[in-house]
């Protein structure tokens, strides 16, 4: 029986010019390019330009994935853009993107899950084309954490960077099996009782930017158990196991973290697309960022099995099952 499946039809990221290399934090605070590099994997991210915003990255990386796909922006009905560093209170930051991109029909919105971000808007958007809203959605990870950062925090601030990933997702044909193109399953949580391990202490409504918090070893315990359980539930839905993937491409937080979610899936790491080291945790950025980099190494090529994981401040954490 034929079945609509959302399939992936193109890809792309974009990094700001500014590299920032682990050693520049020793010069304001009490760390080294060892200390970070231990505890993180981290050696060097990328931080936006003081003009440049999260929807000029975001505009940057659809270009790009259109490209790949052989489309125009009148081709795309909706966009979807997972962020938590907005240029603005409102409009989305969908919306601006819409605009640069010069795209007069169609419609965008803007998901906020924090690092998970990325997995809920990929998982909103298959829904939208199964259920016929759609047939073509930009889907896209952008953010600009080097603007709510406490930079004399050193346990938050040189974890983070600044970039942009999109996707654009199309229906198509499948047979309702696993040998299908496209998204299998996707499976999503959140839990609202553990906001304290990770938030920033500012908003809209106290009036205040703030600056991102973080219960480091409270979010690695809760990561890796969290993180491996939402695999192992998306690939039960999808009638797969751990044997059968080729690919995991993990929300790119740290090294420690995503070796024990492997290790904990029974996964060998040569099996996992790595990005932290250049990129730090890019938030809803960092997942399609990796699917991209990913797909430029030749790591990950047409018909393999790929699944995504991510968790978020809230906590909200989940994974996609797709084949590519």
């Amino acid at each position: 029986m034929s079945v609509i499946r959302a399939r992936v039809a193109g890809i792309g990221h974009y990094l700001p010019e500014r590299i920032v290399e682990n050693a520049e934090f020793e010069e304001t605070l009490e760390t080294t390019d060892e200390w970070i590099q231990s505890r993180s994997g981290i050696e060097r991210r990328h931080f936006a330009a003081p003009d440049e915003t999260t929807s000029d990255m975001a505009t940057a990386a659809s270009r790009i994935a259109l490209s790949d796909a052989g489309l125009a922006p009148g081709d795309i009905d909706a966009l979807i853009v997972a962020t938590s560093t907005p240029d603005l209170t409102f409009p989305s930051v969908a919306t601006m993107v819409q605009a640069k991109l010069g795209m007069e029909t169609g419609f965008g919105f803007d998901v906020q899950a924090v690092c998970a971000g990325f997995v809920y808007a990929l998982t909103t958007a298959n829904a939208m084309i199964l259920s016929g809203q759609a047939r073509r959605i930009l889907v896209i990870g952008a953010e600009t954490f080097s603007r709510i950062m406490d930079w004399s925090d050193r346990s938050t601030c040189v974890l983070f960077g600044d970039g942009a990933g999109a996707l654009v997702l199309e229906a198509g044909e499948g047979d309702g099996g696993t040998s299908d193109r496209g998204i299998l399953s996707a499976d999503l949580n959140s839990d609202g009782r553990h906001r304290e391990i990770l938030y920033v202490d500012g908003g809209v409504s106290t009036q205040t930017t703030g600056h991102l918090r973080m219960e480091g070893k409270e979010v690695f315990r809760h990561a890796v158990e969290k993180l491996a359980s939402t695999a192992h539930r998306a690939l039960e839905k999808a009638g797969l196991e751990s044997g059968d993937v080729d690919w995991i491409v993990p929300h790119q937080a740290n090294l420690r973290i995503i070796r024990a979610t492997a290790a904990k899936m029974g996964l060998r790491m040569d099996r996992v697309v790595v990005t932290v080291q250049d990129h730090g945790n890019t938030s809803a950025a960092s997942i399609p960022l990796a699917l991209s980099v990913g797909k430029a190494r030749g790591q990950i090529r047409e018909g393999d099995l790929v699944v995504t994981e991510a968790i978020g401040g809230g906590l909200a954490w989940g994974a996609v099952v797709l084949r590519w």
